[in-house]
């Protein structure tokens, strides 16, 4: 089985903001899936599914952000699942606004998700989908940045790169 990931924090306060455009990937990839987040497991919402891949599992940790690691890690152990197996889907303020990009490992960041994820798994060696939320101005903190919701226009060009996204996710191999 292969576990997607998409980062984000629960609750409808959170919910059209930046930190969460994992969460919204996840939703979207739901939708092409014609499947739909119904079940609570291992602190994430999840939902299992067939995709050109194999057999998916789709979950959203709801941990907060800052304790994905602790959802990931429970989810790998009851499944089984392999650390080639996983993919993480997150929003990233070093990648510009719209465009995604792939790495496995490497540091986080200063993402606290990832950081969790990796502390948890005992590596960052882990597949990582990248979703550019683009840079806060100069006069914003980061931390409120990816807290705050898309601006209008910003919302065509985020949907193309969550579609952008979907695909890579169900790619393996």
């Amino acid at each position: 089985m292969k576990l997607l990931i998409g980062l984000g924090n629960p609750g409808g306060k959170y919910a059209q903001t930046r930190h969460n455009v994992g969460f919204m990937a996840l939703d979207r990839l739901g939708q092409t899936l014609a499947i739909a987040f119904k079940e609570e497991l291992c602190f994430s919402l999840v939902v299992r599914g067939t995709a050109e891949c194999g057999d998916v599992m789709l979950a959203k940790p709801q941990t907060f952000m800052n304790l994905s690691g602790t959802a990931v890690a429970a989810l790998m152990k009851k499944f089984s699942v392999k650390l080639e197996d996983i993919v993480v889907m997150h929003d990233d303020i070093d990648v510009p606004l719209g465009k995604v990009r792939e790495k496995v490992g490497g540091g986080s960041a200063g993402h606290n998700g990832i950081s969790s994820i990796a502390e948890k798994l005992g590596t960052p060696e882990f597949r990582r989908i990248r979703i550019g939320v683009g840079r806060p101005p100069e006069w914003m903190e980061a931390a409120d940045y990816v807290l705050s919701p898309f601006e209008e226009n910003e919302l065509s060009v985020m949907a193309r790169a969550i579609d952008d996204a979907c695909k890579r996710a169900l790619v393996f191999g």
